[in-house]
């Protein structure tokens, strides 16, 4: 029993080994699709399975995937009362921690003195049941004070179709009042989005684009790829890259072809368009050595197949550039 358990052990490690060693790039999804950057891409034929969420992003989550009614709910939210109200919170455990103590313990003959007690006993217990009182009354009135304080001015947020952003409100000073109550915190930002067409010229630059972003980042061309690519995606992948530097380490990529790919999804959000394309291609990736060339992951000779999802993204149609991968 103790040798086929430590043979199954081996093979595990050894398997594991291999996985790691199968493909040099570290992989991951990561990029932004603008509102639809948490949502998965549809399938396709390419990619009929399952999307991997992108795991690093930039895009806050409450403009991601917001719907026309999600600021209606919000403000339904923020409007219906709290769970339990005044007497479900610190009052409630004042004046029921005093009424329990108190008129519960007199029927059972203990508090306020009992029956037998004198009349002072029962004066100073009621004294302190009033100042209990008191002070509920006053952290009530504090509360409706505080909750009828004026707020700031309510701005929609303006369509990004006009390239305008809405006003946020403060969260205190300013318009919020003489008092400036609590802090409200902002609203899902409603996002229109517009399906749209895909022209073949597009396909061939997304075909383009997969072979040059790889090839650049093989080379370790940061301006191929800061030409190529959004901001965020250039940052992540010159902190990969920037990391392969610090030990030693590059990452070649080359003899990219692509195999099959279709269309997920395109669409537009105001100036910007999106186009989330389902990519299978194989390539040469592998880990070599800074110094001597020599491969430490990966197969220099034996192409590997991905499919991956990229996304492309363009302003007032403009060039097509790579915003998000995610890993099918």
């Amino acid at each position: 029993m103790k040798r086929a358990t430590s043979m199954l052990g081996i093979g595990l490690v050894l398997a594991l080994t291999l996985a790691e060693t199968a493909e040099a790039r570290r992989g991951g999804s990561f990029g932004s699709r603008g509102a639809r950057t948490y949502t998965a891409p549809a399938p396709t034929a390419t990619a009929p399975q399952a999307t991997a969420p992108i795991q690093r992003s930039m895009t806050p989550a409450n403009k991601a995937g917001a719907t026309p009614q999600a600021p209606a709910a919000a403000g339904a939210a923020a409007q219906a009362p709290r769970r339990g109200g005044f007497l479900g919170g610190m009052g409630g455990g004042i004046l029921g921690g005093l009424v329990a103590g108190g008129l519960l313990g007199m029927f059972l003959g203990h508090g306020f003195g009992g029956m037998g007690a004198g009349m002072m006993n029962t004066l100073m217990q009621l004294a302190i049941l009033g100042l209990g009182i008191g002070l509920i009354v006053m952290l009530f009135r504090r509360r409706r004070t505080a909750t009828a304080a004026p707020t700031s001015f309510a701005r929609d947020n303006v369509s990004p179709i006009n390239g305008a952003r809405g006003f946020e409100q403060p969260a205190s000073g300013g318009f919020g009042g003489f008092g400036g109550g609590a802090a409200v915190p902002p609203a899902p930002e409603v996002v229109e989005t517009y399906e749209i067409g895909v022209t073949q010229a597009d396909r061939d630059r997304f075909e383009e684009l997969l072979s040059e972003v790889q090839a650049a980042f093989g080379r370790e061309d940061y301006a191929a790829l800061r030409e190529r690519t959004t901001p965020e995606i250039m940052s992540y992948l010159s902190e990969e890259l920037s990391q392969n530097a610090t030990q030693g380490r590059r990452n070649e990529v080359s003899d990219v072809r692509l195999l099959q790919a279709d269309v997920s999804e395109a669409w537009r959000e105001g100036d910007i368009d999106y186009a989330t394309a389902a990519l299978r291609y194989s390539s040469l990736d592998v880990m070599r050595d800074r110094t001597s060339g020599a491969v430490l992951e990966g197969d220099a000779t034996t192409p590997t197949e991905t499919t991956e999802h990229w996304t492309f993204t363009r302003q007032n149609a403009g060039p097509w550039k790579l915003a998000a991968i995610q890993e099918s």
